[in-house]
């Protein structure tokens, strides 16, 4: 007896053990286990959108239908702004906020207080085409796609949805509006230019997928935007409503083919375009945003898009020329559009589309379909959870160190020398006279090119430096060209910001004619285009042409080390120069001075 008595003992330690190894494996599988970074959707997800949807009432579900303005600066949190918004947020109960410009803490602090007036947590959005540094001051700042596709590396555009995404997040961010995946195959697009990867449709939805990947798969929402495609426009729909005129085979092969790409890459949300595409729907002034043609029929049932579709702004020209505010959110929600961004007054949007609902203009079931749709990105995100921010995290998170340098890999990959006659460059610190112009073509944008400049003095501090901008005199033009005849070379920066309303991303008439003089001469004359690649067709008797794609500090930095050859040249045209260069064109310049700056 004592025996079996020890055998039992002897079998229970063993069962004991087991079980003991059992537990301890599995709790080491879970501390191994990587925190989960991307969206996900899972049964308490399910389970959060469905009560939710059950316990609202009419009015709160249109509510999440709408999006709003909101800044991240500085406002006393009595003022009637802030007031106003806090009010959006917990009586009307929008479905969330969209983000332009602010400051690191201000933009954080506000999005945290919001997210604790509203009964359902917010879905915040924000264009950062750019990354975070396109709205938020001190955040890393990306060049534009443009510079993407210059570069033409996926492995760029991932790394940059992905610090997008993470520093987004860390500010309380949910949703971006990009990529851009619009097609630029039109010289004279005043508002897609350099915002997209360029021509080749093909190219650009694989660098787009890329990019969708590096934000998704950290935990944002990436937007492919502006179905059904922006870049063959010579208008900009923030003033008027455009035409696309192409057939229905040229949409499928250019405009159309980003969007299947991004769909595939699993996008989660796709924005309209304010654009009338008479192959599509015929129908007269009827904007895409607003077709349900377009919106139901090609975007959900042709190409099976099951995610978010957003509407550009409601407050652009393309839409508000046409129909009232009111009468615009009813046609959208019925196309099946199922967030509608910046109505010009959200209240009375909600009010008419409740009553259209209570008249039979809408069914509440399209209402439910698409608050669905909105939960459940919330509930991927995480929201249900989770909403405020960690404030005290931001200054390890954002701007960080890795980061900005990734950026600035970026910017300097893109630049893109186009020509280079007689082997003008590089130049050498100090061994020519150098004039030095930075040309804005925009109104008080006087010192742009002021880091060019500054880069070029500091190599040589001889240099003659010479700024104008759109209100600068013909007289003091012509003193600066008079200047310009003693030089030995001419370096010209020239700057023309792609901005909204604008209507244009042209250079001043008087610019280019004192350019044309100058490359008429003996001089060699260097020009960089910090904004549209398409400026050289008004002077391509120009010694050298750049394209750095964008004004900002560090692109300006970027192309003075080019053009003093300390580093090397590989970016490639990723559009056509009409007339003059290929998509893919791209002289090399190797680096052949070390950087002598302290």
């Amino acid at each position: 007896m004592k025996k079996s008595n020890k055998n039992s003992i002897g079998e229970a330690k063993k069962i004991l053990l087991i079980c003991f190894l059992l537990l301890f494996g599995n709790l080491l599988a879970c501390l191994r286990k990587p925190v989960r970074t991307g969206l996900y959707f899972g049964p308490s997800e399910s389970s959060w959108v469905e009560k939710q949807l059950k316990n609202m009432t009419l009015k709160e579900k249109i509510g999440q239908m709408i999006c709003c303005r909101c800044t991240g600066i500085f406002y006393n949190s009595r003022d009637d702004y802030i007031q106003d918004l806090m009010q959006l947020a917990s009586e009307e109960k929008v479905g969330g906020f969209i983000l332009f410009a602010g400051d690191v803490y201000e933009t954080a602090y506000l999005i945290n207080s919001l997210q604790n007036k509203a009964e359902t947590p917010l879905l915040i959005a924000s264009d950062l085409e750019r990354g975070l540094g396109n709205q938020i001051e001190g955040a890393t700042l990306f060049p534009p796609l443009m510079s993407i596709g210059a570069a033409d590396s996926e492995e760029l555009a991932y790394k940059m949805g992905k610090i997008t995404a993470v520093e987004a997040r860390a500010i309380g961010i949910h949703m971006t509006y990009a990529p851009v995946v619009d097609v630029n195959i039109n010289p004279d697009n005043p508002i897609i230019n350099v915002r997209s990867l360029g021509e080749d449709p093909e190219r650009v939805g694989e660098l787009a997928s890329a990019f969708i990947k590096g934000c998704q798969e950290n935990g944002l929402i990436a937007t492919a935007k502006h179905f059904p495609g922006h870049g063959d426009t010579d208008l900009d729909s923030h003033s008027v409503l455009p035409t696309i005129t192409g057939d229905r085979q040229r949409l499928e092969q250019v405009e159309l083919y980003p969007f299947k790409k991004a769909i595939e890459a699993g996008v989660k949300a796709v924005m309209t375009a304010h654009l009338r595409v008479p192959a599509l729907d015929p129908a007269a002034d009827m904007p895409a945003t607003l077709s349900e043609t377009i919106m139901t029929g090609l975007l959900r049932k042709e190409l099976g898009f099951q995610g978010l579709i957003v509407t550009d702004a409601m407050d652009m020209g393309g839409i508000v020329n046409l129909y009232s505010q009111e009468e615009a959110a009813v046609m959208a929600v019925n196309a099946g559009v199922d967030m509608v961004l910046i109505p010009p007054d959200p209240r009375k949007v909600i009010q008419a589309l409740t009553e259209a609902v209570e008249q039979g203009q809408i069914s509440e079931e399209r209402i439910n379909t698409s608050v669905g749709r909105i939960l459940k990105a919330k509930a991927s995100l995480g929201l249900h959870q989770k909403s405020l921010v960690d404030i005290d995290a931001l200054d390890k998170i954002i701007g960080a160190p890795e980061s900005k340098q990734a950026a600035e890999e970026a910017f300097a990959r893109s630049i893109t020398l186009v020509k280079n006659e007689g082997d003008v460059l590089p130049l050498e610190d100090g061994e020519k006279k150098i004039m030095v112009f930075s040309l804005s073509s925009d109104p008080g944008g006087y010192f742009a090119g002021q880091t060019f400049v500054n880069e070029v003095k500091s190599r040589c501090p001889n240099a003659m430096e010479f700024y104008a901008d759109a209100f600068t005199g013909k007289e003091y033009l012509l003193e600066a060209f008079l200047s310009a005849c003693e030089a030995d070379v001419i370096l010209i920066a020239l700057f023309s910001r792609l901005r909204a309303w604008k209507g244009s991303v042209g250079l001043n008439a008087e610019h280019i004619r004192m350019i044309q003089y100058m490359a008429s001469g003996p001089i060699p004359v260097v020009v960089v285009s910090f904004g549209s690649p398409y400026f050289y067709v008004q002077f391509p008797d120009v010694t050298a042409y750049i394209c750095a794609y964008r004004h900002a500090d560090p692109a300006q930095i970027a192309a003075v080390k080019a053009i003093f050859g300390e580093s090397e040249t590989t970016g490639k045209l990723p559009v056509s120069i009409p007339g003059y260069f290929p998509q893919g064109h791209g002289l090399k310049l190797s680096a052949v001075f070390e950087n002598k700056l302290p």
